[in-house]
């Protein structure tokens, strides 16, 4: 069992930052694919980002790609999301997710709001 705690979303203008952190409790940590997704209001759950299990490679939704970063530190068992040059249809719900796989997921948090102002 994992135990995902999301933080650090806000409010920010269009142009800003947010960086967003996963902690992580429960089972290895490091051990997980981690992935972010995020909900806009009305939309379904879409991927933005995520770590392959062995945590090498990353993956990351086209639109993001450049602005946002993913990265982990497996001594602190969290994993954050850098974001940069927000815009405004990045306004969602953030969710943390840890799994089998960068496709499969079994854990999931209970999101940060990140809100864009144009």
């Amino acid at each position: 069992q994992v135990q995902l705690v999301e933080s650090g979303g806000g409010l920010v203008q269009a142009g800003g930052s947010l960086r967003l952190s996963c902690a992580a409790s429960g089972r290895t940590f490091s051990s997980y694919a981690m992935g972010w997704f995020r909900q806009a209001p009305g939309k379904e759950r879409e991927f933005v980002a995520a770590f392959s299990r062995t945590g090498i490679t990353t993956y990351y939704k086209e639109s993001v790609k450049g602005r946002f970063t993913i990265s982990r530190d497996n001594a602190k068992n969290t994993v954050y999301l850098q974001m940069n040059s927000l815009k405004h249809e990045d306004t969602a719900v953030y969710y943390c997710a840890a799994g089998t796989g960068w496709k499969n997921y079994d854990y999931w948090g209970q999101g940060t709001q990140v809100t864009v102002s144009s």
